[in-house]
């Protein structure tokens, strides 16, 4: 049973809003007199709020020094409070006034790569068109072991099941395909088939970098599905570079470094710009192995979720197709 609201206990003895406010406008100037001018009351009616408040709290809020006054620790600490007590009742009070509506909060996590190469180039738009939304992007690699407390509205991850309590659904397979700047490969292609990939600088995504994009495929994967002897013989003269950081990867491959594979829902629109090239037409599609979107069960109906997620569908239906 919830606790009856005692009105007696809440409000019989509480603070004085008048007095509050001379003590920060006190704050403030560090005078009785300057806090009574912009009052427009006189500095005893100042000073006499001022000592009723210490004398409620039981502490000095302020060191008096002739016309001047300083605050106590003690005074430090209840001005924060007070300042954000009053912006709070300032900000509610202006709502009611003005009847503006209150903000709805939306969380939402994905990967570092998701959130780098796709959903920030694209938040600008959503937000314009949502102005009532207050948006909360978290980018993690680890979904699973998250913050105590950090529940996300909507999770945009390779996982169909990462918590209990969301709905998740199917939204694209991978597609996975090397890519590299038109100056690399006119300086060190052209490339015939994908075994010419092995002459070539790779740039290569670590095992713990995979877990954000599709955990299976690096370029021993990648080049074993299309019939590359992937034992990387000593007499092939190839550099590799890897990291777990994919679009520190990508960076790497428009500064002309090298060959990278590139995740179409990812590098797409670099493809499409002319950024970056596909040195050759083969791919992979990782049937079954793509992203989810996964919604708090509680929150599928909030207006909030469905706009979001209606958002993230509209905007995959229109990104570049790629070509086999």
């Amino acid at each position: 049973m919830a606790p009856q609201f005692e009105i007696s206990e809440t409000l019989v003895g509480a603070l004085s809003l008048r007095a509050i406010k001379s003590f920060l406008a006190a704050a403030k100037f560090s005078s009785f007199t300057g806090a009574a001018n912009a009052l427009s009351v006189t500095p005893a009616a100042v000073s006499k709020q001022v000592r009723e408040l210490e004398d409620y709290l039981g502490t000095a809020l302020f060191v008096r020094s002739g016309r001047t006054v300083a605050l106590t620790a003690d005074g430090e600490m209840f001005k924060d409070a007070a300042q954000l007590s009053l912006i709070n009742i300032h900000q509610a009070a202006e709502r009611l006034r003005k009847k503006i509506p209150a903000r709805q909060t939306l969380i939402v996590c994905c990967s570092p790569a998701f959130s780098a190469l796709w959903l920030h180039r694209r938040l600008p738009e959503f937000l314009q068109d949502a102005p009532d939304i207050e948006l909360t992007v978290l980018a993690t690699q680890n979904f699973i072991s998250m913050e105590a407390g950090v529940q996300p509205d909507v999770y945009i991850a390779k996982l169909a099941s990462l918590r209990e309590g969301y709905e998740s659904e199917h939204l694209f397979d991978d597609e996975v395909y090397p890519v590299c700047t038109p100056q690399y490969l006119q300086r060190h292609g052209p490339i015939a088939a994908p075994k010419g990939l092995l002459d070539m600088s790779l740039l290569d995504l670590s095992a713990y970098g995979r877990s954000q994009i599709s955990e299976h495929i690096d370029w021993k994967v990648w080049l074993a599905l299309h019939d590359v002897d992937t034992s990387w013989r000593a007499d092939i003269p190839r550099q590799l570079f890897t990291s777990n950081d994919y679009p520190a990867i990508v960076q790497l491959a428009l500064a002309h470094q090298g060959v990278t594979l590139g995740w179409h829902h990812l590098v797409g629109h670099l493809v499409d710009s002319g950024d970056l090239v596909r040195p050759l037409p083969h791919k992979t599609v990782m049937r079954n192995r793509g992203h989810y979107l996964s919604v708090r069960k509680d929150k599928v109906d909030a207006s909030v979720c469905k706009r979001f997620s209606q958002w993230i569908k509209q905007q995959l239906a229109v990104q570049p197709s790629t070509k086999s």
